[in-house]
């Protein structure tokens, strides 16, 4: 489907959490501080970095791996800086 970016002055519309953002969530926490969020959704997964202040919303089956990839690289920046 399709891959939506969104920066610290933004997050998803009222359309995208009504269309993608709904139903059981399970929700899991990364970092030393827990500051990466992983959110998933039956039929979305979104991606949150306070550190870094992006949010990423990726929908459909075909894009959900792109979130697991874009969560092993903050989380390994995240160790770097840390270290």
């Amino acid at each position: 489907m399709s891959v939506f970016r969104f920066d610290k002055n933004s997050a998803p519309t009222q359309d995208q959490r009504e269309r993608y953002m709904i139903g059981e969530i399970d929700q899991k926490h990364f970092g030393p501080e827990g500051h990466i969020v992983l959110i998933e959704y039956p039929e979305a997964i979104y991606l949150r970095d306070d550190r870094q202040q992006t949010r990423i919303l990726y929908t459909g089956f075909k894009d959900k791996h792109k979130a697991f990839e874009e969560l092993e690289r903050l989380v390994g920046e995240d160790e770097h800086v840390t270290m």
